[in-house]
């Protein structure tokens, strides 16, 4: 059940950056809110990051056994942990953004996400 919250929550994570890099005004929710609609350099930092967040949900689908693992047993436990200390992190980065969006939206966002993380990387 964590794995597949986790996986909802980074699919729209997933399509919010999607919208990002078409030129949506959604820059407010990434950032610190520092661009409306994001440059074009900083959309094809965005399309690698995107690559990054179907990574971090192939590896919570392999957690939670839903998909079968491309790494040993213990290196993706070892990633998932990573993956969580990362997110936990990010939670803390969007508790301090100046941007209201990014803080009132983005925070818990990461922040179930992250725990999700925790909880499948430590049951796996």
């Amino acid at each position: 059940m964590f794995a597949i919250t986790g996986t909802v929550l980074l699919t729209v994570v997933i399509i919010l950056s999607i919208a990002l890099i078409c030129g949506a005004p959604l820059g407010e929710y990434t950032l610190g809110g520092k661009f409306r609609v994001f440059p074009g350099k900083y959309r094809v930092i965005l399309a690698t990051q995107l690559f990054l967040q179907v990574f971090f949900m192939m590896i919570l689908l392999q957690l939670g056994g839903y998909i079968p693992l491309v790494f040993s047993h213990g290196g993706t436990k070892i990633i998932g942990i990573v993956l969580a200390a990362y997110l936990s992190l990010n939670c803390l980065a969007n508790l301090f953004s100046k941007s209201k969006k990014e803080k009132y939206v983005m925070t818990p966002l990461s922040l179930i996400t992250a725990v999700c993380f925790w909880i499948c990387a430590f049951q796996f």
